[in-house]
């Protein structure tokens, strides 16, 4: 991270309030929060016709608000722990100084977040505006400290902004943290991290719009997660193109410096063509830092959204009817649950609940009409994208599909966001057999439309936490009864440990891996080694067999780690492992190639309680300290918790080892994940790994 106060100082010349009117303390053209949908995006069906109809607020199209071959960016940097520990803010705020100047180009930034601002300008305790051009920083306004992750404060800025900064072109950016369609951007951690949802940009947008003659060029995350269906639905009634990522953003996200230099000698670029550079400038500053292989970034024309929602919507309805065939509904959820997706999505990371929209639909193809239709329009929407070799298959565009079942605030959410009535109900559905342990009987999508037989994006999830509050008594045994066995899991004469499914259980199960265990030194605890995909697998007699080897992965000192699955691509497995990092809790990142090849691809925090997903990507040092967490289970109670290795002092070259285990007993056992959320594991059996590499099996 640069050092950059010094730097800043001497290119800030100060004109407090001289460029424009208004602050954070005037509200004379405050919001009115309560109107926000009622301004917004609606979309509509009737049950009769499943047509989707699309309303998106009629903004004066006319006139160009600023002179010909301009260009304005509006920043909501709101800067929360990436500035206040790291600087990236900073580090931004540079950067647009560093590019080459223009008259004809300007960023006008908002500031706000961070307990702590690292550098001698932006002050701590306040909002803060200033003007980028030429490599020179004007301070325009400041106001008492607010909310970044409101909505008015947001309005505020963009509404001022317009009226005071209009260009020909116009361009957002939505600078921070981000979570995905659920959890939203901005969340500020001098407010407890609230956020800005789907809900509030659409209000705001809807505000501001309401006084423009033209759309916004662009709006762009940089930040992760964002490149979402949903987001992009709802940015589509305010701009003609959108920028983000499906995944998070590794290293220190866009460079600001390429993008204003690109405009500087381009000022009558359009916004395609500036995505390409984002794009790009993007991939190649994490291939300077080694960190290309997990960054996805697109441009998304939005004129092509309402294609795309329709089409999905006839897609999900074919999905939501062909679901009563427990043949296709297993297999679509197999599919599903095997499909790419983002923001990690396990026991150690946490959940985004973010799948590749491509994905998911091809995964559904063979059981549905009209996946073709919407991977058509979705091609046509995505314009450009990068994406690095773990995410190479990505489709431009994330969608909520709920891995884990988080209850009801989230489900809440989704129902006010969802682009299709029939998609919300297959979820509605699905969750519906979680709680009710498989059975659909009596479940009927009669709530999602009013006596008329109408559903209205607008109205949907306002108010309807109290429906989803069933999700909330959804528990995850690990005994789940839908899986059902015609040989239940058994060690043979031979050594082999093996099951095969029923019929029933055939149609329920979702998934099949190993969990690995070894004991306390006392006996009292299992230590969880973590997942395991060495199995026989065939689906299509429903016949599993252990086919684990005995490697494992362990620091240079020998230390095993707990490792969990994080995805599975062409060419390699990606492992997360829990861990202390100079006392702070975070997950190595591993990348184990099908040659056998590990490296680390840094420490990734995860997601947050608040849904927040970590931005940075933190590599490793000589001198780092590091200690292998285990989650921990009593073999003769229910009481759960951790257990801790010995420190590790990380040496400066990235050795991650696999091989055999050490000769000793440890514990295996079958986990079976159904198509509801719940698992099944297994009874134990032992394995004992040889000094030779050996493994045997026997019963404990």
């Amino acid at each position: 991270m640069k050092v950059l106060a010094i730097i800043l100082a001497a290119a800030m010349t100060l004109c407090l309030a001289a460029c424009g009117s208004g602050s954070d303390s005037d509200k004379s053209g405050a919001l009115d929060t309560s109107s926000l949908s009622a301004k917004g995006l609606n979309m509509s069906l009737n049950r009769s016709t499943g047509k989707l109809t699309v309303d998106r607020p009629a903004g004066a199209q006319g006139d160009r608000m600023g002179e010909a071959g301009t260009w304005t960016i509006f920043v909501y940097l709101c800067g929360t722990d990436l500035e206040s520990r790291y600087g990236m803010g900073t580090n931004d705020l540079q950067e647009m100084l560093n590019a080459e100047g223009s008259d004809s180009v300007r960023f006008v930034v908002q500031t706000g977040g961070a307990e702590r601002w690292r550098n001698d300008i932006v002050e701590n305790g306040k909002i803060q505006r200033f003007l980028v051009q030429d490599g020179e920083l004007y301070a325009l306004d400041e106001g008492p400290s607010a909310n970044m992750g409101d909505v008015e404060t947001f309005y505020d800025f963009i509404s001022w902004g317009v009226e005071n900064y209009a260009s020909e072109h116009m361009g957002v950016i939505l600078w921070n943290h981000g979570g995905g369609s659920i959890t939203g951007i901005c969340f500020d951690e001098q407010n407890e991290f609230d956020s800005l949802s789907l809900k509030d940009l659409d209000g705001a947008f809807a505000a501001v719009y309401e006084n423009m003659t033209q759309k916004f060029d662009f709006i762009g995350f940089d930040a992760c997660l964002m490149g979402t269906l949903e987001t992009a639905n709802v940015l589509a009634s305010y701009a003609d193109y959108m920028y983000g990522s499906e995944e998070s953003e590794p290293g220190y996200g866009w460079d600001y410096t390429v993008i204003g230099t690109y405009l500087a000698r381009n000022p009558d670029a359009d916004a395609a063509s500036l995505g390409k550079v984002v794009c790009d400038s993007f991939y190649k500053s994490c291939e300077d830092i080694g960190q290309e292989r997990g960054a996805t970034l697109a441009v998304i024309d939005l004129s092509y959204m309402d294609e795309l929602v329709a089409d999905f919507n006839a897609f999900a309805q074919s999905m939501y009817e062909s679901a009563e065939n427990p043949d296709a509904l297993v297999c679509m959820v197999r599919g599903i649950e095997g499909a790419e997706n983002f923001g990690g999505n396990n026991k150690s990371e946490g959940y985004t609940n973010m799948v590749d929209l491509g994905a998911l639909v091809s995964a559904c193809a063979p059981y549905t009409d009209g996946a073709d239709a919407v991977l058509n329009s979705l091609d046509n929407a995505v314009v450009y994208s990068i994406a690095g070799s773990t995410h190479k298959n990505a489709s431009g565009l994330s969608l909520y599909y709920p891995l884990s079942v988080q209850g009801s605030e989230e489900l809440t959410i989704f129902g006010g966001v969802c682009v299709s009535p029939y998609y919300l109900s297959f979820i509605d559905r699905q969750n519906y057999g979680s709680v009710n342990q498989g059975s659909t009987a009596g479940y009927s999508d009669d709530y999602w439309y009013d006596e008329d037989g109408n559903w209205s994006w607008a109205s949907a999830g306002a108010g309807d936490s109290e429906y989803w509050e069933y999700a909330d008594s959804f528990e995850i045994t690990g005994e789940s009864p839908l899986i059902t066995f015609e040989q239940e899991p058994i060690l043979d004469d031979e050594g082999d440990f093996w099951f095969i499914l029923d019929d029933s259980g055939y149609y329920y199960a979702a998934n099949v891996y190993g969990y690995v265990y070894e004991l306390s030194e006392d006996g009292e605890d299992l230590i969880e080694l973590g997942e395991t995909y060495d199995i026989i697998i065939d689906w299509d007699n429903g016949f599993f067999c252990d086919d684990f080897d005995g490697y494992w992965m362990s620091l240079p000192d020998g230390q095993n780690l707990a490792t969990y699955i994080v995805e599975v691509t062409d060419d390699a497995i990606i492992y997360t492992s829990p861990v202390f990092l100079n006392d702070e809790q975070t997950n190595l990142r591993l990348r184990q190639t099908f040659d056998g090849d590990i490296t680390i691809e840094g420490a990734w925090a995860g997601i947050d309680e608040n849904g927040m997903a970590a931005k940075d990507i933190v590599q490793l040092k000589e001198g780092d300290k590091i200690v292998p967490i285990y989650y921990s289970y009593a073999v003769n109670s229910d009481d759960e918790g951790y257990y801790y290795g010995g420190e590790y002092v990380f040496e400066g070259t990235p050795e991650i080892y696999y091989d055999v285990m050490e000769s000793a007993d440890y514990l295996f056992a079958f986990c079976i994940d159904d198509i509801y959320g719940d698992y099944y594991l297994s009874e134990f059996v032992m394995f004992n790994v040889e000094e030779n590499g050996d493994v045997y099996y026997y019963e404990w």
